[in-house]
Protein backbone atom coordinates (compact mmCIF):
# COMPACT_ATOMS: atom_id res chain seq x y z
CA UNK A 1 0.00 0.00 0.00
CA UNK A 2 0.91 4.01 -0.91
CA UNK A 3 0.61 6.39 2.32
CA UNK A 4 2.20 9.01 0.64
CA UNK A 5 0.13 12.54 1.15
CA UNK A 6 -2.06 13.19 -1.92
CA UNK A 7 -0.73 15.70 -3.80
CA UNK A 8 -2.93 19.10 -3.82
CA UNK A 9 -5.37 19.91 -6.70
CA UNK A 10 -3.75 21.87 -9.25
CA UNK A 11 -6.88 22.98 -10.81
CA UNK A 12 -7.52 25.83 -8.66
CA UNK A 13 -7.17 29.28 -9.45
CA UNK A 14 -5.08 30.79 -6.92
CA UNK A 15 -7.27 33.96 -6.67
CA UNK A 16 -9.71 31.70 -5.23
CA UNK A 17 -7.34 30.65 -2.53
CA UNK A 18 -7.97 31.97 0.80
CA UNK A 19 -4.82 33.46 2.95
CA UNK A 20 -4.16 31.09 6.13
CA UNK A 21 -5.73 32.72 9.37
CA UNK A 22 -8.27 34.93 7.81
CA UNK A 23 -11.78 34.64 10.22
CA UNK A 24 -14.10 37.99 8.98
CA UNK A 25 -15.94 38.62 5.89
CA UNK A 26 -13.70 40.10 3.13
CA UNK A 27 -16.48 42.25 1.33
CA UNK A 28 -19.33 44.93 2.60
CA UNK A 29 -21.91 41.79 1.35
CA UNK A 30 -20.38 39.13 3.30
CA UNK A 31 -20.40 41.25 6.66
CA UNK A 32 -24.58 42.24 5.33
CA UNK A 33 -24.83 38.37 4.91
CA UNK A 34 -23.89 37.95 8.66
CA UNK A 35 -26.02 40.14 10.32
CA UNK A 36 -29.06 39.00 7.93
CA UNK A 37 -28.13 35.32 9.10
CA UNK A 38 -28.23 36.96 12.79
CA UNK A 39 -31.78 38.50 12.09
CA UNK A 40 -33.16 34.79 10.87
CA UNK A 41 -31.90 33.42 13.94
CA UNK A 42 -33.71 36.18 15.90
CA UNK A 43 -36.89 35.04 14.06
CA UNK A 44 -36.49 31.55 14.46
CA UNK A 45 -35.99 32.18 18.15
CA UNK A 46 -38.89 34.43 18.56
CA UNK A 47 -41.03 31.17 16.58
CA UNK A 48 -39.60 28.93 19.24
CA UNK A 49 -40.94 30.99 22.13
CA UNK A 50 -44.56 30.68 20.68
CA UNK A 51 -45.14 34.14 18.87
CA UNK A 52 -45.11 32.36 15.32
CA UNK A 53 -46.35 35.38 13.52
CA UNK A 54 -44.25 37.58 14.45
CA UNK A 55 -41.11 35.34 14.34
CA UNK A 56 -42.02 34.26 10.65
CA UNK A 57 -42.28 38.12 9.84
CA UNK A 58 -38.97 39.13 11.39
CA UNK A 59 -37.15 36.35 8.84
CA UNK A 60 -39.33 37.96 6.20
CA UNK A 61 -37.80 41.22 6.53
CA UNK A 62 -34.63 40.10 7.21
CA UNK A 63 -35.22 38.25 3.75
CA UNK A 64 -36.43 40.91 1.90
CA UNK A 65 -33.76 43.26 3.22
CA UNK A 66 -30.78 40.88 1.99
CA UNK A 67 -32.81 40.94 -1.55
CA UNK A 68 -32.62 45.16 -1.17
CA UNK A 69 -28.70 44.75 -0.42
CA UNK A 70 -28.39 42.47 -3.19
CA UNK A 71 -29.81 44.44 -5.61
CA UNK A 72 -28.06 47.84 -4.33
CA UNK A 73 -23.79 46.16 -3.67
CA UNK A 74 -21.89 45.29 -6.69
CA UNK A 75 -21.13 41.86 -7.56
CA UNK A 76 -17.32 41.81 -6.33
CA UNK A 77 -18.75 43.33 -3.11
CA UNK A 78 -22.02 41.35 -2.22
CA UNK A 79 -19.97 38.45 -0.73
CA UNK A 80 -22.06 35.70 0.89
CA UNK A 81 -25.48 37.52 -0.73
CA UNK A 82 -24.16 36.76 -4.67
CA UNK A 83 -24.93 33.09 -5.21
CA UNK A 84 -26.50 33.41 -8.41
CA UNK A 85 -26.89 36.24 -10.92
CA UNK A 86 -28.27 38.95 -9.67
CA UNK A 87 -31.76 39.28 -11.01
CA UNK A 88 -32.32 35.64 -9.94
CA UNK A 89 -30.96 36.39 -6.11
CA UNK A 90 -32.87 39.45 -5.50
CA UNK A 91 -36.04 37.68 -7.23
CA UNK A 92 -35.90 34.73 -4.79
CA UNK A 93 -34.75 36.69 -1.60
CA UNK A 94 -37.83 39.00 -2.22
CA UNK A 95 -40.32 36.35 -3.05
CA UNK A 96 -39.37 34.32 -0.62
CA UNK A 97 -39.86 37.18 1.78
CA UNK A 98 -43.07 38.34 0.86
CA UNK A 99 -44.77 35.36 0.99
CA UNK A 100 -43.43 34.59 4.20
CA UNK A 101 -44.97 37.54 5.40
CA UNK A 102 -47.90 37.24 3.37
CA UNK A 103 -48.23 33.75 5.14
CA UNK A 104 -47.83 35.16 8.66
CA UNK A 105 -50.62 37.71 7.90
CA UNK A 106 -53.30 34.94 6.09
CA UNK A 107 -53.02 31.93 8.26
CA UNK A 108 -56.37 31.67 10.80
CA UNK A 109 -55.37 31.14 14.03
CA UNK A 110 -55.52 27.21 14.85
CA UNK A 111 -57.64 26.12 18.39
CA UNK A 112 -54.49 24.75 21.18
CA UNK A 113 -53.99 21.30 21.29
Amino acid sequence: MDHREPEPPTDVPPESAEPAGRRYPSTIGGACYLVVLAASTVGLWITARGDWRFGVRWIAASLVVAAVLRLLLPTREAGMLAVRRRPLDVTLLAVLGVGLFVLSVTIPNQPPL
